[in-house]
């Protein structure tokens, strides 16, 4: 199946192709175009030439072809959540949840396409402001460059298009490698949905191609970008005035205080560390438990990682399948052998199972291991203990990264503590880091990154405020 370009509204072949491959079978599934410099500019200016006509489209407009992309979505989430299975080693059940969460990012977009906040300014406020009459509006900043990552193929796309067209942001889409057949899927639901023409384009390529050609055009007014830490200070330092959103990595650690019920809550930090094979940004990494509990955790979870059932992804059963590349898990198994080698204890995992990674639980873990100090994006999660609260907050500090971080508590200040010291860009009481729901903000600190998504959130990102400010005096 060779796949075209979308450039304009067209389906536009490349001289030049790829092939894709499944990472669990190992079989191709698909011929992916190679953009050169020339389609990319010809992406560019596509949205570049939308922008006034997607600026000046009705609000409800922009929600109706939002809403239709949302529908579309639910009429086709099987052929959907089989696309992600295959492309992206996704278990089925997990790619299924991924849908479900895609249509209602569409959903939540096309409301919030109805009620950009715009708001009137109180000018008599301060001295110097009487009789004059004010309101700030958002406006579409211009074109977006969107670049998303393997591991939410359709979810975390809908996060950069949704907010996007919904404020009136024509968009140059440039999915993960391994990952575009998700996105191109997509651009057709979009084609189908009324969207104009040059207001979506996909562009599949080689970074140092497409991606550093978005970055450094002068048309492209914003970058939103999810991937990783070097990447992304790539980008920022490339970008110029542009605005920039950068979702980068993350070692999510997970606080769990004296007294906390191991066996209520062992299920959810499991399902948190091993999910789709811990390629979550949000992935429950680094577990920082009361001296008390230690010992129960470290049982439970081992007792959880054996039972996870490893297979092929399009299979009912399958928990945890393949690694995204053969590379990502030599990379894995590596620092897992390392971190055995430099003292730590593995409790159970951490091997190669039929070129898939059986889930690793380590114990005696020091902070400068790879596997504690880095995102692992595989799965693995380490677990310490630790005798004094401030103790807790200090280890789950001491690192590079700051998205989020869940914790376990019966005590009220405990709670409180939590959500004021922790470094990140959220705390979950009583959760495990890895949630999310899409509307809420999200983002981090550190080298996690800059800006926030969640919808309402991404469009202050791709919006410019004006000001219009009347002089009352000087009308008759």
């Amino acid at each position: 199946m060779r796949k075209s370009l979308f450039i304009n509204g067209e389906w536009v072949g490349a001289a030049n192709v790829q092939d894709l491959y499944s990472p669990y079978s190992g079989e191709k599934i698909a011929e992916i175009p190679l953009a050169t410099h020339q389609e990319v500019d010809a992406a560019v200016q596509a949205a570049y030439n939308a922008r006034k006509q997607l600026k000046k489209m009705p609000a409800h407009e922009r929600a109706q072809i939002l809403e239709n992309v949302s529908r579309l979505i639910e009429e086709n989430r099987e052929e959907c959540a089989r696309l992600i299975a295959v492309e992206a080693a996704k278990p089925i059940q997990t790619a299924r949840g991924e849908v479900a969460r895609s249509l209602m990012t569409y959903k939540l977009a096309s409301e919030e396409a109805r009620r950009l906040p715009n708001e009137m300014v109180n000018m008599d406020a301060v001295p110097g402001g009487e009789n004059r009459t004010a309101y700030a509006v958002r406006e579409p900043a211009g074109v977006v460059a969107a670049i998303t990552p393997f591991n939410f193929p359709m979810n975390l796309v809908a996060h950069k298009l949704g907010p996007a067209i919904a404020s009136g942001c024509p968009v140059v889409l440039k999915p993960a490698s391994q990952t575009p057949l998700s996105a191109f899927f997509i651009a057709e639901l979009f084609e189908k949905a009324g969207l104009p023409k040059g207001a979506l384009n996909v562009i599949t390529g080689k970074g140092s191609v497409v991606g550093e050609a978005l970055v450094t055009d002068d048309r492209v007014k914003v970058i939103t970008f999810t991937g990783s830490p070097e990447v992304g200070m790539s980008i920022r330092n490339k970008a110029g005035l542009k605005k920039v959103t950068l979702e980068l990595g993350s070692n999510s650690a997970v606080i769990i205080d004296e007294g906390t019920d191991i066996e209520a809550i062992a299920d959810r930090i499991a399902t948190g560390a091993f999910t789709y094979q811990g390629q979550v940004c949000i992935s429950v990494q680094r577990i920082f438990v009361h001296e008390s509990c230690y010992k129960q955790l470290i049982k439970k979870m081992k007792e959880k990682a054996e039972n996870m059932v490893l297979g092929d992804p399009l299979d009912e059963g399958t928990q945890i399948s393949a690694m995204i590349s053969p590379e990502e898990k030599d990379r894995v198994l590596s620092w897992i052998n390392e971190a055995a080698e430099q003292g730590a204890k593995i409790v159970t995992g951490g091997e190669e199972n039929n070129g898939m990674i059986t889930p690793a639980v380590i114990e005696n873990v020091a902070p400068s291991m790879k596997v504690s100090c880095e995102e692992v994006f595989g799965p693995v999660v380490t677990i310490s203990p630790f005798k004094e609260w401030e103790e807790a907050i200090g280890l789950v500090n001491n690192s590079d990264f700051g998205l989020q971080a869940g914790v376990y508590t019966e005590k009220i200040s405990h709670a409180f503590h939590a959500s004021e010291e922790l470094e990140v860009g959220g705390v979950m009481i009583n959760d495990f880091p890895t949630f999310r729901v899409d509307h809420m903000p999200y983002g981090g600190m550190k080298k996690s990154g800059s800006g926030r998504e969640g919808i309402k959130y991404a469009i202050e990102e791709m919006t410019e405020i004006k000001l219009v400010s009347f002089n009352n005096s000087s009308f008759k």
